[in-house]
């Protein structure tokens, strides 16, 4: 499975910005998409995820309110509504897929074996 992540740019503080992430295909064993992200000098964080089968969301405390996850059934993918953007938002975003995920590790980046090759947000203040 190959992630095509699109959509970063510049923004000003409290615009928005809509992330993609198209998969190439879709598997079975594919039950969470998620979105992480990694500033400069910082470790990759957990930003939203969403379970496949039932569209169950997760959310990072730092954006629940101002993020939202969604599917793209037509594209194997998801999407990340993103409002009221902030500076600290700024960061590479990356979308990731993986299967038999488990709730209690739906945030960790461990959890997802495939991975889009990031796009770039850059929230002017």
């Amino acid at each position: 499975v190959q992630l095509q992540a699109s959509g970063g740019g510049l923004v000003q503080a409290g615009g928005s910005l809509r992330l993609s992430c198209a998969a190439s295909a879709r598997t079975f064993s594919t039950s969470a998409m998620a979105w992480f992200r990694q500033a400069p000098g910082k470790e990759r964080e957990f930003v939203a995820a969403i379970r496949w089968s039932g569209g169950s969301t997760s959310y990072a405390n730092s954006v629940k309110g101002r993020f939202t996850i969604s599917r793209d059934n037509a594209k194997n993918g998801v999407h990340l509504q993103m409002d009221s953007l902030k500076s600290e938002d700024t960061a590479v975003y990356y979308c990731a897929a993986g299967g038999a995920i488990i709730l209690s590790a739906i945030r960790a980046p461990s959890s997802y074996g495939y991975w889009g090759q990031g796009t770039l947000v850059t929230v002017s203040s």
